[in-house]
């Protein structure tokens, strides 16, 4: 089995014989991890749970963690599930590497599309299951919306998509999801939605592909499954807490298989994650940060990014702007070409404005400079 070196193992090793300039304070906008607090109420059951440590965590999950989880689906998006149709998992990179290599298991011959650029679990899962990958390009001439070739659609047997989108920023309309869930309805192949950065907007709120699903008249989510986490919505990625929601009958035969896996959420972080899954006050501070960030960057950069944190620039070449922008700046962003394959994302640098609105202000003037010049484009 062989893996791509992660995006961020090639920027190590890009950068290693910079010198970034020691006179700039340093400021690393490469990963999509939130750099604000917990919040105190998430924090405090956490501490408060520890005498669960002796005990074994169910593989399903206790209930009240699933209720949760059920509650804000239907607070959110307005979609009741049943028990049945939701299985709480190790936060979702996990369920994004196992689940493919469990649906993809008996097919003779697999096939895994998904998004391109993209997360790289997708494409290491792909690798795991021994399927064959066709890449859904995500391109600046249609907006980074996915291009569907649908004859190449139709024998697939799973389609990974990722709106909001990351890298891209991108989302997608309800019609432009109705497209997708008729193609899957039509062609009978899984189509998964990871929507973990469904809570990082401006001011819009992004669909649920559960809800899209539901108004088409598809209530029993035949072939359709969405994946989140409160890793972004709670700043708590280290809470480790997710789920899979959608098609009761593919969930009962995971389920089985994921008591095989052992990753069931211990139980001090099933108490704490319960807290973060009610709770949609500090969500909303937490939010309201990135909402500040966004409109700062739409200002001072003078584009327009309405979902996600993460900025997708065109530049003239994104390996030399990484090492100036790190060697003059001590400014840290990830070259686009590491999140895709065959050309996508070349010439694009991605930047996750994760900080505090000060920081991501330096940064975003320090972008500017180099606009102005014409570096970046």
């Amino acid at each position: 089995m062989k893996f791509e070196k992660y995006p961020f193992e090639k920027l190590r090793e890009l950068l290693v014989n910079a010198k970034p300039n020691s006179n700039k304070k340093s400021i690393d906008l490469t990963i999509g991890e939130p750099q604000f607090e917990t919040p105190l109420i998430i924090q405090n059951r956490l501490k408060e749970s520890t005498g669960l440590l002796k005990k074994y965590p169910k593989s399903a999950g206790e209930e009240a963690v699933r209720e949760s989880m059920i509650n804000f689906v239907s607070r959110r998006f307005g979609v009741k599930l049943d028990s049945s149709e939701l299985i709480p998992t190790f936060g979702t990179r996990e369920v994004l590497f196992n689940f493919p290599q469990y649906y993809l298991f008996n097919k003779k011959s697999p096939k895994i599309a998904f998004t391109n650029p993209f997360y790289q679990i997708y494409e290491g899962s792909a690798i795991a299951s021994r399927a064959e990958i066709y890449h859904i390009n995500l391109e600046p001439e249609n907006y980074f919306k996915p291009k569907i070739v649908e004859n190449e659609l139709s024998n697939v047997d799973l389609v990974i998509i990722n709106f909001p989108n990351n890298p891209t920023a991108s989302n997608l309309t309800r019609d432009e999801f109705k497209y997708l869930i008729k193609l899957s309805q039509k062609y009978n192949f899984v189509l998964i939605n990871d929507e973990c950065y469904s809570e990082i907007y401006i001011d819009t709120k992004p669909l649920s592909i559960l809800e899209v699903a539901q108004e088409m008249g598809i209530s029993d989510f035949k072939n359709i499954l969405a994946i989140n986490s409160i890793s972004k919505r709670s700043s708590a990625p280290g809470l480790r807490s997710g789920f899979i929601a959608g098609d009761r009958e593919i969930l009962r035969g995971y389920g089985q298989y994921r008591t095989y896996l052992g990753t069931a959420i211990p139980l001090p972080l099933q108490m704490a994650s319960i807290e973060a899954w009610n709770d949609d006050f500090y969500a909303e501070n937490i939010r309201a940060v990135y909402k500040k960030n966004l409109e700062l960057a739409s200002n001072i950069l003078n584009i327009q990014t309405d979902f996600t944190f993460y900025l997708w620039l065109p530049v003239k070449n994104d390996l030399e702007i990484t090492i100036k922008l790190y060697i003059e700046e001590n400014l840290k962003v990830l070259p686009g070409r590491y999140l895709g394959r065959n050309g996508a994302g070349e010439n694009y640098i991605r930047v996750a404005l994760v900080e505090s609105s000060d920081k991501v202000l330096e940064a975003l003037n320090i972008l500017k400079k180099y606009k102005e010049i014409g570096e970046i484009l």
